[in-house]
């Protein structure tokens, strides 16, 4: 079938799943731009502040409940999406919360208070994505989740613009009150199309017969990995994205050190941002037609190659601006093409009947790997100045694709897989 054809056929189905990525980016653009702003704002302490971190701790540990939202009510029309429309409801209960309490309050004797409630928004969203990857893993065939993974790349960063800096200007504009129940009343409408998107009842995977339980539990996770060639997969995993988040966590140090207003920083990130939107839905694109390991290869040099071009302009004295704008625009660009097709390979390894448990076990080993190797890149920078830690992220990138041949041999071992789709 031709590709646009297919893209036409599945228009619902991409629709919807763009609107729930776009409801999953809201609180992450909460947390990470608007809170800690608005709480410095209103005097919090800097320590107070990193705390706040805290409250993303569901999406480190969602793979603990994953398989049990893959088990319950499976056999059943509307599985996943029954999930999904209670998460996003308690979503919007949450946010019609934090609009009931002074933010004076929140930001002070209400401390904990608000991380209890930023913690359950994050729990109800991290939920949410746990069904809203399992329904996109089953319902895409092999040659649309290119253009899938697109839709989520692109739903996820938009949601995280409006959470962050557009939620800012609208406090500014309506007020804390009236700004969060616009919010809850946007998550609460976006249902709308959701609920009349019809999901098919799913044929019962081995171990839907088994009692849930500690053994079974276990039993979910161990499996995933235990099949022919996965070490190697575990290896991209875990170094893929690794050079590209341990670089970027030093990009806007870097252009503060160099004289640039913080005004001047945000508009190269936005600008950026949307580049890295567009980039993300041309990567889809092409992977309707580029087979997975070129893709996975040549994505990730770019990568490589964008933090080179940084550590070649940390090297300058006084690096034009122009330069510095190159280099932002490339590196965005490279960042969501690497995403895009890293997402659609995880995609690929998901057994049937267990896909949101599968995705969401690649995804936290994926996000804790970067997690874990950001926490050192100021350690790194100072230690190297940031052409040095440029030049290392750089090779970092470089190298997780070492594993791609190893793991492009045991390829066949993985039956559900379509490597050359379409």
């Amino acid at each position: 079938m031709h590709a646009s054809k297919q893209l036409w056929q599945h228009r619902q189905l991409l629709s919807v799943l763009l609107l729930f990525y776009f409801a999953q980016g809201l609180p992450a653009g909460l947390l990470a731009k608007a809170i800690p702003a608005l709480a410095r704002e209103s005097g919090m302490a800097l320590p107070y502040i990193g705390l706040l971190g805290l409250a993303a701790i569901p999406w480190a540990l969602k793979f603990v409940w994953a398989p049990w939202v893959d088990r319950l009510g499976r056999g059943r029309a509307d599985h996943r999406k029954r999930w999904i429309i209670g998460c996003q409801l308690g979503a919007a209960g949450v946010m019609m919360a934090v609009a009931m309490v002074d933010p004076r309050q929140l930001f002070s004797s209400g401390f904990l208070s608000l991380i209890a409630l930023l913690a359950l928004l994050n729990l109800l969203c991290a939920t949410q994505d746990i069904a809203a990857d399992g329904m996109a893993v089953r319902l895409l065939t092999p040659a649309l989740r290119g253009p899938g993974n697109s839709i989520q790349v692109v739903g996820y960063k938009a949601g995280l613009i409006l959470g962050g800096g557009a939620l800012l200007i609208w406090i500014g504009l309506l007020g804390w009150q009236l700004t969060f129940l616009c919010v809850a009343l946007l998550l609460v409408l976006m249902l709308w199309p959701v609920s009349r998107f019809p999901e098919p009842a799913a044929p019962l995977a081995d171990g839907d017969l088994s009692r849930p339980g500690l053994r079974w539990w276990w039993r979910m996770l161990r499996d995933f990995w235990r099949r022919p060639g996965m070490g190697w997969w575990l290896l991209i995993l875990l170094g893929y994205k690794v050079g590209d988040g341990f670089g970027t966590r030093m990009l806007k140090p870097m252009l503060v050190d160099a004289g640039w207003s913080s005004a001047a920083v945000g508009q190269l990130d936005v600008v950026a941002s949307l580049a890295g939107l567009a980039a993300a839905l041309l990567g889809g694109l092409w992977l309707l037609r580029l087979p997975r390991l070129p893709a996975l290869v040549g994505f990730g040099l770019l990568q490589g190659l964008a933090f080179l071009f940084w550590a070649m302009l940390a090297r300058l004295p006084a690096p034009p601006d122009g330069l510095l704008w190159s280099a932002a625009l490339f590196e965005q660009c490279a960042d969501a093409l690497s995403t895009v097709v890293l997402f659609t390979l995880m995609m690929d390894h998901c057994r049937p009947g267990h896909e949101g448990t599968d995705y969401t076990l690649q995804a936290s080993v994926q996000l804790m790997a970067v997690g874990l190797f950001s926490l050192a890149s100021g350690f790194s920078a100072a230690w190297l100045g940031y052409s040095g830690h440029f030049l290392l992220s750089a090779g970092l990138c470089l190298a997780a694709i070492l594993a791609a041949p190893a793991w492009w041999r045991r390829r066949r071992t993985f039956t559900r897989m379509d490597f050359t789709a379409p």
